[in-house]
């Protein structure tokens, strides 16, 4: 089917924009990388497009579709970041490696067709998914600044069209402090969206219990930053750490939890 072609070829494009950016970042010349990923953006989205429209319902049922959608989302946030801010464009060597995890992962679960289930019937579980998604990119962005100051300090990988490490560790808490808006902001929307389908805000199920230690993990990191400033260094770890957390959130709990609240089925 055309939705599966055109999914190929994003994945394609996804993964010769993370070479080109891995190949921009040592040699230091100017590659196509964010055309590249504007490409496969399109071209995803036409995928996601088709699938949407054959099935009648959003790509956030079941595993295949959260992968697709949080690969399209999460590249488009990175993307966004480095044409909003140029200087950060060499993240994209950092960030992109990180995502073909997920574009990899993708690639081996198969594409069924879905029923959307009556408790997803609400227009308060697309403004949750929406803030979600924003939420990770987001994080993934600081995310690769992250492992770009660590980068400099193990190996002394210079990128030097990037800013300073210090500079890159005050963006990073500027990006996870406006991760953590959207989080809050999707934690209330989730909270109305359960309180529209099983009658509660909250029950401290699998997946609520691991999206309040998500919250904890960012609440934590923003108090250490302001109150300890810790060196560049442990800052990024730990918010790589925050990130293992969100991952296990987002494409673990959903899948594995067998309470009401599963997330995804």
């Amino acid at each position: 089917m055309l939705e599966d072609w055109t999914l190929l070829g994003a994945i394609a494009l996804y993964a010769l924009a993370a070479v080109l950016a891995a190949i921009e970042a040592r040699r230091g010349r100017v590659l196509p990388v964010p055309a590249l990923v504007g490409m496969a953006l399109v071209v995803h989205a036409v995928s996601i497009a088709l699938r949407w429209q054959r099935l009648g319902h959003g790509p956030y049922v079941d595993m295949f579709e959260a992968l697709s959608s949080n690969v399209w989302s999460l590249h488009a946030v990175a993307l966004a970041g480095v044409l909003l801010i140029p200087r950060l464009r060499g993240l994209l060597a950092a960030v992109l490696p990180v995502l073909q995890v997920l574009v990899v992962w993708l690639l081996t679960v198969e594409a069924q067709d879905t029923l959307f289930p009556v408790t997803y019937d609400t227009p308060w579980l697309p403004v949750h998914v929406l803030l979600g998604k924003v939420f990770l990119g987001v994080t993934v962005v600081a995310v690769g600044g992250s492992v770009v100051i660590l980068l400099r300090r193990w190996t002394g990988s210079g990128f030097a069209a990037l800013p300073s490490t210090k500079l890159l560790d005050e963006i990073n808490f500027r990006l996870v402090l406006l991760a953590f808006v959207f989080e809050c902001l999707m934690l209330a929307a989730g909270a109305v969206w359960a309180q529209d389908a099983w009658g509660r805000y909250w029950n401290w199920d699998p997946l609520e219990t691991w999206a309040f230690l998500t919250w904890l993990a960012v609440a934590g990191y923003l108090h250490l930053r302001v109150t300890r400033k810790p060196p560049p260094e442990v800052s990024a770890l730990a918010i790589l750490a925050i990130f293992v957390v969100a991952f296990g959130t987002f494409f673990g709990m959903p899948f594995v939890s067998v309470a009401p609240h599963k997330g995804m089925i």
